[in-house]
């Protein structure tokens, strides 16, 4: 089991990002809230890593904190729930958030997610409710570094629809939530987490 890597950013992608530990690349799916906190390409990074395993592919998961990691693997514990849904969930929605919504059994909440459904977020509140009274909230992110600057907005809002898109939402969706999102924002990240946030406003 991969649990930690360190090492440079080669390239990154939300959800993607591709890691040089010692001459060899490593594709890490990351939540934003872990994007929001890595640094720019060159940039020395150090995630926690969970690897899922399938027939056809081994995937690397990466996060900031351990306790994002720790989030993680319980809710892939969840019946129906796999690494794409939880990262979405992850992503979508802060982990206090998340943890209020499950003890308020806020089902609307939940269904705004994507790839939520009623039963899904049902399955969540009665599975998850447990398992979150040992959960610690995560303390702000020890990584440092600067939020790399981008050329141009069409780029960054391609970079922000594939993110969205990467997350389950469907291409029209995703552009019509980025459509919403200030001109004041000048990152990827940015915008991908205000569009995130605007969907569980409404």
């Amino acid at each position: 089991m991969i649990g930690r890597l360190q090492g440079l950013i080669l390239e990154k992608q939300a959800p993607e990002v591709l890691i040089d530990v010692q001459g060899v690349g490593y594709e890490v799916q990351a939540p934003i809230s872990t994007f929001a906190v890595l640094g720019s390409t060159g940039d020395p990074v150090t995630l926690y890593t969970h690897l899922a395993i399938r027939e056809d592919a081994h995937q690397l998961y990466g996060f900031a904190e351990k306790s994002e990691r720790t989030l993680f693997r319980t809710l892939i514990k969840v019946s129906g729930v796999g690494p794409k849904l939880a990262l979405a969930i992850l992503s979508g929605m802060d982990a206090q958030s998340f943890a209020a919504c499950i003890h308020e059994e806020n089902v609307t909440a939940l269904t705004r997610l994507p790839g939520v459904g009623k039963k899904t977020a049902e399955r969540l509140i009665v599975e998850m409710r447990d398992r979150l009274k040992e959960w610690q909230a995560p303390a702000p992110s020890l990584l440092s570094g600067t939020t790399p600057l981008v050329p141009s907005r069409d780029q960054i809002l391609a970079e922000a629809e594939a993110a969205l898109v990467a997350l389950g939402y469907k291409p029209q969706e995703a552009g019509k939530m980025l459509m919403k999102v200030p001109d004041t924002l000048n990152t990827a990240e940015e915008l991908i987490r205000e569009a995130l946030r605007s969907s569980m406003s409404r």
